[in-house]
């Protein structure tokens, strides 16, 4: 999937809520000393080095705020930018470029902080035939472009919600009775095409987790030395996914030990924003 997972329709609310929470009913200070008629050129420059994500949005923020602003793209979706490129351009009525400069630059980034952190992990784990994912520990709202944004990184996307996917959890074994019980029913509810992971936190749960069917296994903060044995006793029989705690600082330890998936929360949850600024003058 190249594009976030939102229609036209609900990206233009999205952007749309965004607006109303920020102008409000006016834009006070580019009323009050910006004249209608003035005209302005500005570009979008990058302050960093990092990976561009969401100029789509940027331009939708514009266009919903005057359709006459002309937004051009300099650079594409995921390109690796470094301080001093111009990503993009804008042109139009000054008073629409300036009312909408901050929601635009909120959008690129964040959005481009996190493609910027999922790239950089996934650079670190190249040599190993490993998958950095997301995970549900997104901004409210914000989930489908975030989880965009980490594809644009080059990472992958873990389920987008409680609805495609079963993920069960040691809250859920605690209330179903255990592992088996809880497989049990899930797989008795949900469709053959649904895959069943079970969040495990000791070989004893693995073997379990394993015995009672599940496809996937999330190792959850184990050490490395837990990890390579689950992979040992598993030995190809279910996906096994890493998970809690994982960082630039130990994501090759993880890596490593030959899990399959390696899941991230910090790539949505508390990202750097990448340092992006709108020059502008008047035409």
């Amino acid at each position: 999937m190249n594009g976030p997972l939102l229609s036209t329709w609900a990206l233009d609310e999205l952007v749309r809520r965004a607006l109303e929470e920020d102008i409000g009913p006016g834009d006070l200070t580019t009323m009050a000393t910006v004249p209608e008629a003035t005209r302005a050129t500005g570009v979008f420059l990058c302050k960093d080095e990092g990976v561009v994500a969401g100029l789509f949005v940027c331009a939708r923020v514009f266009a919903l705020l005057d359709p006459a602003v002309r937004f051009a793209a300099r650079v594409a979706e995921g390109a690796s930018v470094k301080r001093g490129d111009v990503l993009a351009e804008v042109s139009g009525p000054a008073r629409p470029l300036l009312t909408g400069e901050r929601v635009a630059l909120n959008f690129l980034r964040h959005l481009s902080g996190i493609a910027t952190r999922t790239a950089r992990m996934v650079a670190l784990v190249k040599d190993y035939p490993v998958r950095i994912v997301d995970t549900r520990k997104t901004t409210p709202g914000l989930r489908a472009l975030e989880k965009y944004a980490v594809r644009i990184g080059g990472g992958y996307n873990h389920r987008f919600g409680l609805y495609d996917g079963v993920l069960i959890k040691d809250n859920h074994i605690r209330a179903a009775g255990g592992i088996r019980a809880a497989v049990r029913a899930a797989r008795a509810v949900v469709p053959h095409t649904v895959k069943i992971e079970v969040e495990v936190e000791d070989l004893a749960g693995v073997e379990e987790a394993l015995a009672a069917g599940a496809d996937a296994i999330l190792l959850d903060n184990m050490p490395p030395a837990m990890m390579r044995e689950a992979v040992r006793l598993v030995a190809g029989r279910a996906v096994l996914e890493a998970s809690g705690g994982i960082t630039e600082a130990n994501v090759v330890e993880v890596a490593a030990t030959g899990v399959d998936l390696v899941s991230v929360g910090a790539l949505t949850h508390s990202v750097k924003a990448l340092d992006v600024s709108m020059e502008l003058w008047e035409e």
